[in-house]
Formats: C-alpha cells, structure tokens, sequence
C-alpha cells in the first residue's frame, strides 16, 4: 500500500473533487458536457502516458506539442487527398514515431542532454509547420468527423480508445519485461547495464514510443472537428509533464505508474470547470497548475531526502 502512497492520494484528490463538482455544480454530470469534456481530453491523457514512459527512463521530452501539431496536421493533408482512415491513422502514429526517433537518436546515440535536444526539435517542427501553413487551418472532408460516426457515439470511441491506450500501458509497464527495464533504466542506467540490459536502445525507444501515442494523440483530436489547426498542441507538453508528475512519476526516473500520471492528468482536467463554476477567472488555471506541480517536485525531493537519511 505504501508502494502506491502517491497515487491513492492523488485519487484521493480526484474523488474530493469530483465531489466537491457534483454538490457545487450538479450540472457538470450532464451527459453531453461531461462527454464533450472527457472526449477533449481524451488526446491528452495518451500523450500523458506517454510522457510518463519518457520521465521514468530519467528523460524528458517537450516536443510532444510540435509533434502532435505536425502529424495532426500531416493528418489532415492525407485526409483531404481521399485517404481513408484505415491508411490516415497508422501514417500518423508512424510520423509521430519518426519524429520522437529523431529525437531518441539524438539523446541516445549521442548522449545529448534530452531536455536541450526537444527544445531545439520543439521550435524546429513548430516553426516550420507555421512557414508552410501560415496560420492557415486544414479543412478536413466529410465523414472523417468522429470516425464517420454521430457526435456522441464518436465521443465515447475517442475516449474508449485513449482509456485502452491509458490501461495497456499501465498493465505492459507492471506485466511485460520490457517495461520493467524502462524502470531500470531510469533507476539506475550503470546497474542496469552490467545487468545485461542496453539503456541507451531503451532511450531510443522510449522516444519513438511517446511519438507514437503523440500521432495517435493528434488524430483522436483531428476527428473531434471539421477542421484541423496547425497551433494545435501548444502548451501540450506542459500538461501532460505536470500530470505525470502530480500523479506521482519522480523526476529523478525509476518511480512511478502510468495510472497515476493518468489519474494526475484527471485531476488537472477538473480545474478548469472547477474554476468556471468558482467563478474564478480562467488565467488562474496555469498558476494553479504551476503551484500543484512545484508541491508535487518539492515533496518527492523531500521523500528522497528522507530515504537517504
């Protein structure tokens, strides 16, 4: 039980909000806005799970935005050159995969700091997809909307295939081998090595894997409109590094679950509603999770501290 400490306090903070919602605001219950919020943040907690795959390795990755407007974008070019999305989708993840490649070649094979490699790609990919767009946005054709479904069937497809996304991981990172040696890796990358394992190749991985779930991101949020924006994404690294740190995936790498980012990811999506029916002013939303995630870093430095004592 103690293991999980983090993560039961974090649900623990879900349920109290939760509640706190539906005794302030019973509206907030309704089916349709709670679809329509679930669904919009469905793209989030993919990438969320990835993002924690990257932290636990002892990396961090904040191109996912650029990435996640490039291949939403890319998405909606071979949408609209009669693509179908049986050939759309997968072309997307591949994209994503080769662009978080890039970035796992870099920090990998040539052992360059990771934050310093995905800020140099972040500007990179974003620049240049706003020099060929130039703001403009990408009409999409019909029948890609919400998988050629109606809105509220769509609705519960995009969020049932992030939450499968969100539980294969959570289950692939406890059960299968080659989660526990991005655990590993992260904990200790020497001892990991004289064990017999390549931490630089699970790097590598780790990367092409988080640019994966980042295409895949990009098209489950593609299909919730007519038209896809090539500013799509800003900010996204942001969220999802904050919900995996607030759902108690430890900096330092080596500790934590992808549930509990996933769970930390939940608790951040509350805030704005929480905020509307408070009426606070919405530009709180950002200091409130910038104060959630410093808390967060400053008692897992303490726990650490603690343990070396």
């Amino acid at each position: 039980m103690r293991r999980y400490s983090r993560e039961l306090t974090v649900g623990g903070v879900l349920g109290v909000t939760l509640l706190f919602l539906g005794i302030a605001a019973p509206s907030f219950y309704q089916i349709q806005p709670l679809l329509s919020l679930l669904a919009r943040e469905a793209p989030t907690l993919v990438v969320t799970a990835g993002m924690a795959l990257v932290i636990l390795s002892r990396q961090i990755d904040i191109s996912v935005g650029s990435q996640f407007a490039v291949s939403g974008t890319c998405a909606g070019f071979l949408a609209g050159a009669g693509l179908p999305m049986v050939v759309v989708a997968p072309l997307s993840i591949f994209l994503g995969a080769c662009l978080g490649g890039i970035n796992g070649i870099l920090v990998a094979g040539l052992r360059l700091p990771s934050i310093v490699v995905t800020l140099a790609t972040t500007v990179t990919w974003r620049e240049a997809l706003r020099w060929r767009q130039q703001g403009a946005l990408v009409n999409l054709p019909d029948g890609f909307q919400w998988f050629g479904l109606q809105q509220q069937p769509g609705q519960l497809t995009v969020i049932g295939l992030a939450v499968g996304i969100g539980i294969a991981l959570a289950a692939g990172m406890r059960y299968v081998a080659a989660g526990r040696y991005v655990y590993a890796a992260g904990s200790d990358s020497e001892a990991a090595r004289l064990a017999g394992l390549r931490p630089r190749w699970i790097t590598f991985w780790v990367f092409v894997w988080v640019g994966a779930l980042t295409g895949l991101g990009a098209i489950l949020n593609a299909v919730q409109s007519p038209q896809v924006d090539p500013k799509s994404g800003t900010g996204m690294e942001m969220k999802a590094i904050a919900a995996a740190v607030v759902g108690g995936v430890a900096i330092s790498g080596g500790q934590g679950t992808v549930l509990g980012a996933v769970t930390g990811m939940l608790v951040l999506a509350c805030i704005p509603p929480a905020l509307t029916h408070l009426h606070v002013e919405p530009y709180w939303e950002k200091a409130i999770q910038g104060a959630i995630v410093l808390l967060a870093v400053v008692a897992d430095g303490w726990k650490r501290r603690k343990k070396t004592r």
